[in-house]
């Protein structure tokens, strides 16, 4: 039975620095796949017309293809490029939750994430989605400076 660890991106160098932790324990384990996971913070919750529904969920498909080929593609092609075993996915949601459920149905057997995106003071603490993740995941998560 293969291990499988799930990495969630953030389209930033902390993200990578995430990926790139996941790689090199893959590379350790050895039968090994990484599932790259990336999740479009969306709340279900709206109060809107049935026309603004509509350009909504255009709009869900859009930044599902964008996040699909500026942050997926390019991780999985430079995993793949490594010789490792490696697919990806893009989902909306809770970034924690999403992550979590994701974790499950694919049976995987930790999760590593970045301790939080880049920028300004958020830089220096744990983010918000890691620090939820870690309280409420079901399996293990690793989490990379």
């Amino acid at each position: 039975m293969s291990t499988k660890l799930v990495v969630g991106l953030d389209g930033h160098a902390s993200g990578q620095r995430a990926l790139a932790h996941a790689q090199h324990l893959a590379k350790l384990i050895g039968d090994c796949e990484l599932l790259v996971v990336y999740v479009v913070e969306w709340s279900p919750f709206s109060f809107q017309t049935p026309e603004e529904n509509a350009e909504r969920h255009k709009r869900r498909e859009e930044e599902i293809s964008t996040a699909m080929e500026r942050v997926i593609d390019p991780a999985l092609k430079d995993l793949q490029a490594a010789g490792l075993t490696a697919r990806g996915i893009v989902q909306h949601g809770d970034v924690a939750e999403t992550l979590n459920r994701v974790a499950e149905q694919e049976n995987g057997s930790q999760i590593i994430v970045a301790r939080s995106s880049e920028g300004g003071f958020t830089k220096r603490l744990f983010g918000s989605a890691t620090s939820n993740l870690v309280m409420s995941a079901s399996l293990p998560v690793t989490v990379v400076s």
